[in-house]
């Protein structure tokens, strides 16, 4: 596994953190924030995240932690080639789309932190595949307040709100 070693300052001590594939992560003393704040490049910084309403970024899923950084938000990085910023509750259709395009979402990878999905978890999904599958008919519902803005600049927001989950259309 490729794995590069990223050293973030704490308030006495710079501690090391080993990063592989989906920012899989050993962290003591530490906090999560933090840790997702310097590996995104938005420590120090006042601009807050912001969703596609132009608002601040809400929480999309903790149960299961979802999130390029595994913090439950559908934030992004440079690094971030997927681009996982729609929080989207997933579908049976969903996920089975997803496999047949070679990306199995419902089988669990622990190495990589990853659960597994079943229908009607939440989720930060790739902004490609979800225009792919709304393209095709089955995209899964979004909540617009957890979406990222960066999701703008693949998908307009008249076609996320066409997608709105029920509690926010």
């Amino acid at each position: 596994m490729n794995a590069s070693i990223l050293r973030v300052n704490t308030f006495k001590t710079s501690v090391p953190i080993v990063c592989a594939h989906y920012r899989t992560l050993a962290v003591r003393n530490l906090s999560i924030t933090r840790l997702a704040a310097a590996m995104s490049g938005e420590q120090g910084t006042a601009k807050p995240v912001v969703n596609v309403l132009g608002e601040a970024l809400e929480c999309c899923c903790t149960s299961p932690v979802t999130g390029y950084f595994r913090d439950g938000y559908c934030r992004t990085d440079a690094s971030d080639q997927g681009r996982h910023v729609i929080c989207a509750q997933v579908t049976q259709e969903f996920l089975e789309y997803s496999a047949r395009q070679g990306n199995n979402l419902m089988t669990p990878a622990p190495q990589f932190n990853f659960p597994g999905l079943k229908p009607g978890d939440k989720w930060c999904l790739c902004a490609l595949r979800w225009r792919e599958a709304m393209i095709a008919g089955c995209a899964p519902n979004v909540f617009l307040k957890c979406t990222h803005a960066k999701a703008l600049e693949l998908i307009t927001l008249q076609d996320l709100q066409k997608y709105a989950a029920q509690d926010e259309a």
